[in-house]
């Protein structure tokens, strides 16, 4: 491609790995929306709060790169569904730790199922050296951007 010639965007790699995350986060989406009522940032709160155990809002929104006003959402969404508590942080009253629920837990397992279901669906289509390379390729252009 020279200077000269136009981009196409079917072929702008960033243009790419957003219609393909996007494409497959909604089609994930269907299962967590259906069976729990959530959306994304509920799911992703939820994933984080299961995987890495009790944290403060402001960890998660570190942790998952979401923006704190979007896990304030989350966070009320899934108190609402009681799938967390909140308890106040005794030495600093400005945050409260996170915790899953045993409702919050079980959701969470069985979404930690399902996604590995449809992690392995989603690579089926590929050789054990293409999933490997894809993986990898993936985690290096997200450390690269």
């Amino acid at each position: 491609m020279t200077e000269t010639d136009p981009l196409l965007l079917q072929n702008f790699v960033p243009y790419l790995l957003n219609q393909a995350a996007e494409a497959t986060s909604l089609d994930f989406q269907k299962y967590y929306k259906a069976n729990y009522g959530m959306l994304r940032t509920e799911w992703r709160v939820l994933f984080h709060l299961g995987r890495y155990g009790s944290l403060t809002a402001k960890e998660i929104c570190s942790r998952a790169n979401i923006h704190k006003t979007k896990v304030s959402r989350a966070v009320v969404a899934l108190e609402a569904r009681r799938f967390l508590t909140r308890t106040e942080v005794a030495h600093d009253r400005r945050h409260e730790m996170l915790s899953l629920t045993p409702k919050g837990r079980a959701a969470f397992d069985d979404l930690v199922q399902e996604a590995k279901r449809y992690n392995t669906r989603l690579l089926s289509a590929f050789t054990e050296d293409e999933r490997a390379t894809v993986q990898r390729f993936l985690i290096r252009m997200a450390d690269k951007a």
